[in-house]
């Protein structure tokens, strides 16, 4: 059902059944390497190039919720998935291998809450029972394709993010009311934002006005109050775009508590990691809420989150030709099965 301009709910609550996570030797590391299924000890993953390593990591985590969900890939009607890489190739070469009828999408970071709500509305309106969605990067590949190969060495400034090497994956399905799982309620799709900003090594402040817009139009559609949601996280701002949303937020007359709204760039690696801003990539948000954020709701630590995937839609060709970096931000709302409010 469409709620005021931009957002729909989902009345019959799609169900986050199981999920895959598979992640690189950075993210071993890292803060939350206990919600990764997966990890490997080198970028190569025993491939000869980077972007079939990335290849690797969606094929994993496919096969990841698959097993934990106990079906088979025959029995999935949909997969919704993309990532960074020119026309998205390591996501649609893993289509060839699981051979799963498939929609390609690409909304940079933000691609995989694109993803989600797309594959909630589908099951939410009965065109599938078995749905599943998902977003990647691989460092390597990506500083390869956007900035300079990693072996370059290059210097990056304060405001520059580390690009994350693993994916996210869920299988999403019609609800079971015995299930106390996580469940998708609405989502708000964005709209494209560019304020004019040209740093490719400051994407967390070119992505943050399309944060606050969404976030913004989230609450306006739903005609409900921040404090509805125990947490509302978004992609991967890093530290300058994060208070940079807040502070935008505020100003709209929004007001969040400054514990309720983390970033999943700030959440994945520790604080010595030399992250510079934070984390970015499309693998950013799908592995911190497909592993972390889910396994913590699970606990009962949340009940109610909203999800903010931001993504820059630049691309090398763009910025060559000297364009800014226009930015979009999708939410979907997530809750435990059986929680009631006003959605």
């Amino acid at each position: 059902m469409l709620k005021g301009h931009q957002s729909w709910v989902f009345a019959n609550r799609p169900m986050i059944w199981a999920t895959g996570v598979s992640g690189g030797p950075f993210e071993a590391n890292g803060n939350l390497a206990n919600d990764f299924d997966l990890l490997h000890e080198d970028l190569w993953m025993g491939m000869e190039s980077y972007e079939k390593a990335h290849r690797v990591l969606v094929e994993e985590a496919i096969k990841t919720a698959l097993q934990k969900a106990k079906i088979q890939k025959e029995q999935v009607q949909f997969l919704f998935a993309g990532d960074l890489i020119n026309q998205i190739t390591p996501t649609s070469f893993a289509a060839r291998t699981m051979q799963i009828p498939y929609f390609g999408i690409f909304g940079a970071c933000s691609t995989s809450m694109e993803g989600l709500a797309l594959a909630s509305f589908v099951v939410n309106y009965q065109g599938a029972k078995y749905v599943l969605t998902g977003a990647s990067s691989h460092n390597a590949a990506v500083e390869k394709q956007f900035r300079y190969p990693t072996e370059y060495g290059g210097q990056k400034p304060p405001t520059a993010q580390w690009t994350v090497t693993g994916a996210g994956v869920a299988l999403i399905t019609p609800n079971d009311s015995t299930k106390d799982l996580p469940v998708t309620t609405s989502a708000t799709i964005g709209k494209v934002i560019d304020m004019g900003l040209t740093d490719p090594f400051n994407m967390g402040g070119a992505m943050a006005p399309a944060a606050a817009d969404t976030i913004m139009a989230h609450f306006r559609d739903m005609e409900i109050d921040p404090s509805y949601y125990d947490l509302i996280v978004t992609g991967d701002l890093g530290r300058v775009g994060h208070d940079s949303a807040f502070e935008l937020i505020n100003k709209s007359g929004l007001k969040l508590e400054r514990k309720q709204f983390q970033d999943c760039g700030l959440l994945i690696y520790k604080e010595e990691q030399p992250v510079q801003s934070g984390a970015s990539g499309a693998g950013c948000s799908a592995t911190v809420l497909y592993g972390h954020l889910l396994n913590q709701m699970k606990k009962g630590i949340y009940k109610r989150i909203l999800v903010v995937a931001t993504g820059a839609l630049l691309s090398p060709i763009s910025f060559q030709q000297n364009e800014s970096i226009p930015c979009i931000a999708h939410a979907v709302s997530i809750e435990m099965n059986g929680e009631k409010g006003g959605l």
